[in-house]
């Protein structure tokens, strides 16, 4: 079994800054893809940053210049800094893990439980 726990998210004002943290532990033998998608109330989730293995990434329009993905692949973390962070920016984040569980299996997407980000005055 593989857990995602994320940690970082709360209450920020406009223009304001915060980390986001994912951890990956369990049954692990290798991680691709990890990244970050949002859902707000009344939306669809939607897909914020994502970084494969190779060290790419790919952001959303919305938070590009923003938002910065990295990893640690050691400790299978995933961070999410975000910066300048607006109204709109307010959702519940997700964490998102492509694991492979042994050697030649293939890699299955696993969630975080979700950290609600709210930007506001």
């Amino acid at each position: 079994q593989v857990q995602l726990v994320e940690s970082g998210g709360g209450l920020v004002q406009p223009g304001g800054s915060l980390r986001l943290s994912c951890a990956a532990s369990g049954s692990i033998f290798s991680v691709f893809a990890m990244g970050w998608y949002r859902q707000a109330p009344g939306k669809q989730r939607e897909l914020v940053a994502v970084m494969p293995s190779n060290g790419n990434t790919n952001y959303a329009d919305s938070v590009k210049g923003r938002f910065f993905i990295f990893r640690d692949n050691a400790k299978n973390t995933v961070y999410l800094q975000m910066n300048s962070l607006k109204p709109e920016d307010t959702a519940v984040y997700y964490c998102n893990a492509e694991v492979v569980i042994s050697f030649g299996t293939t890699p299955y997407d696993y969630w975080g439980q979700g950290t609600q980000v709210t930007v506001s005055s």
